[in-house]
C-alpha cells in the first residue's frame, strides 16, 4: 500500500465514523422529538395550554436582560397605541 492509498484509507475510515456518528445523533434527535411530542400530548390531556407552555420554554432560554428590554419596548408600544 502506498502512502497515498494508506492516507485515503485512514481518511475514508474517519469520514465513515463521522457519518455514522451523525446518523446516530440524528436518530437520537428524532427519538427526543417524539418524547417531547408525547410529553406535550400528556400535558394537553391534563388541561394545560401547550402553546403557552412552549412560549414559557422559549422565554426561559433567553437572557433576563434581553427579555426585560423586549418587554419594556412592548409596553411602550402598547401604551402608544392605547392598549394598556
Amino acid at each position: 500500500m502506498t502512502d497515498a492509498t494508506a492516507q485515503y484509507a485512514v481518511t475514508a475510515d474517519e469520514l465513515r465514523q463521522f457519518i455514522e456518528r451523525f446518523e446516530q445523533l440524528d436518530a437520537e434527535k428524532k427519538d427526543l422529538a417524539e418524547q417531547q411530542k408525547e410529553l406535550m400530548a400528556e400535558a394537553k390531556g391534563r388541561g394545560y395550554d401547550t402553546r403557552v407552555m412552549r412560549m414559557v420554554v422559549a422565554l426561559r432560554k433567553r437572557k433576563p436582560d434581553d427579555l426585560a428590554e423586549e418587554e419594556a419596548v412592548l409596553e411602550l408600544y402598547k401604551s402608544a397605541l392605547g392598549m394598556v
